[in-house]
């Protein structure tokens, strides 16, 4: 369908996905949609990360060609994770801008055969290397590499390198895997997965089978765009009335609104700072019929199940301790 947009005038932008389309062959997602015009931003699958080989000396690495003296721990980061702090998240940034130093420059875009000309981070001023003599005339806030390879490579060697296609056809995207650019335009997909939960939440939409009794692709599409519609006025009316209601209190000398907590801390269920409903519906619960009788206990309101049928037993349904079936 993606594929198609193009045809019908539709040009393809940036396609957010995640891991699980990144790890399918290229042949089947990547090539045709950059083929189609569009940019992935994605999430690269476990398997997919890291170091993955060599290009002509050059180390092939989270959709990137690296310099052969890139630090192996820049080249295994990984995304960061959702509970960084923010100076994790400060040295996470550094780690990636300095890896983004080593990392082989792109002189010219893919041919028709999909193949394109790079060069040495030292060649284009990124870092300091003693094959390259100029650039060790750079100030030295930039990497230096202090060991150079023995035997030279056609990356060290040569002004340019040829990369064909099938080197970074999976992993490609268009920002660097994964920067604090990938991860800000990745974010995206959080609002985008946020507007297909609630166009299909069925308290408010419901486009579960049988929504619509059209046939054909142009009455759903037109049913479909009526419904982003109406979602797209409802989220913007509520938060016009939140931004008036907080106008009010601020009006008031009140702070802005906040959502109840519904989180039950662990640390607090160990106190017993909350009621005791939980235990009291855990209880209720296991109240049942056991050995052909029904156990309530005290604080239930009586039986959650019903004798089964035909078995001959009647229960009162009258709660209370001590309550028995009869057999």
């Amino acid at each position: 369908m993606l594929t198609a947009l193009p045809g019908q005038g539709i040009r393809l932008g940036d396609i957010l996905d995640d891991s699980g389309y990144a790890h399918r062959d290229a042949d089947a997602w990547a090539i045709p949609l950059r083929a189609a015009g569009a940019q992935l931003v994605q999430d690269l699958h476990p398997h997919d990360r890291g170091p993955k080989g060599t290009c002509h000396g050059a180390i092939i690495a989270n959709g990137n060609l690296y310099c052969p003296c890139t630090p192996r721990p820049l080249t295994e980061l990984g995304p960061l994770a959702r509970t960084a702090t923010k100076e994790q998240a400060a040295d996470h940034d550094r780690q990636t801008a300095e890896l983004a130093r080593y990392k082989l420059g792109r002189l010219t875009a893919d041919d028709e055969d999909g193949y394109h000309r790079g060069q040495c981070p030292a060649a284009m001023g990124k870092v300091r290397c003693p094959l390259r003599p100029a650039s060790m005339l750079l100030d030295r806030d930039r990497p230096e590499i202090l060991q150079p390879p023995e035997h030279l490579p056609a990356c060290c060697a040569q002004q340019t390198i040829t990369v064909p296609p099938h080197v970074l056809a999976k992993t490609a995207q268009k920002h660097d895997y994964p920067s604090a650019a990938w991860r800000r335009s990745y974010a995206r997909r959080t609002g985008a997965e946020r507007g297909f939960a609630t166009a299909k939440d069925p308290a408010s939409n419901n486009i579960t089978r049988g929504w619509c009794r059209l046939m054909g692709l142009a009455p759903l599409m037109l049913f479909t765009t009526t419904l982003l519609i109406t979602r797209n006025q409802r989220i913007l009316n509520a938060w016009h009335t939140r931004q008036e209601e907080t106008r009010r209190r601020a009006a008031a000398g009140l702070p802005p609104k906040t959502r109840k907590r519904r989180r039950k801390p662990l640390a607090g269920l160990a106190a017993g700072a909350y009621s005791d409903d939980s235990d009291r519906s855990v209880r209720c619960f296991r109240s049942g019929w056991v050995g052909g009788r029904v156990a309530a206990d005290a604080g239930c309101p009586g039986p959650r199940f019903s004798p089964p049928f035909g078995s001959g037993r009647s229960v009162p349904r009258a709660g209370g301790p001590g309550l028995m079936g009869r057999a």
